[in-house]
């Protein structure tokens, strides 16, 4: 590990003192070898996804059908522009997998007010 990965890891061992049950929670879950992603930010795919249902959600409430067309990407882009700062992850599958990774988000307030329950799992597909 580099130097601040050291430092991390010693900080993560301080700061969580269930560590060692995160890590065999972890373990069990994707014992394959799979690595996890602490923290940091929110990924440009599930961001994606979280702006392409709650743009199609507006729409439907509204009465508007969500028909891919220029404006509706336009939107869509300006939508993930604002979900950027306002989604962070907690805990992100290494994509090991070529067929999927799961990320667990949750928004910025409700981290603060430790909402767990808010928090979404988003799980990316992919065709071989």
């Amino acid at each position: 590990m580099s130097p601040f990965q050291q430092q991390l890891a010693r900080y993560m061992e301080r700061e969580l003192p269930h560590l060692d049950e995160l890590r065999a929670l972890a373990h069990g879950l994707w014992s394959s070898g799979a690595y996890l992603v602490i923290g940091g930010y929110a990924d440009d795919t599930v961001i994606n996804s979280i702006a392409e249902q709650t743009l199609a959600g507006r729409e439907k409430a509204g009465g508007i059908p969500a028909i891919p067309t220029a404006e509706w990407y336009s939107r869509l882009e300006k939508e993930k522009h604002r979900l950027t700062s306002e989604w962070i992850s907690l805990v992100s599958e290494g994509e090991i997998y070529e067929e999927y990774y799961t990320s667990f988000v949750i928004r910025r307030d409700d981290l603060a007010a430790a909402r767990w329950h808010k928090a979404l799992a988003v799980t990316n597909f992919e065709a071989p």
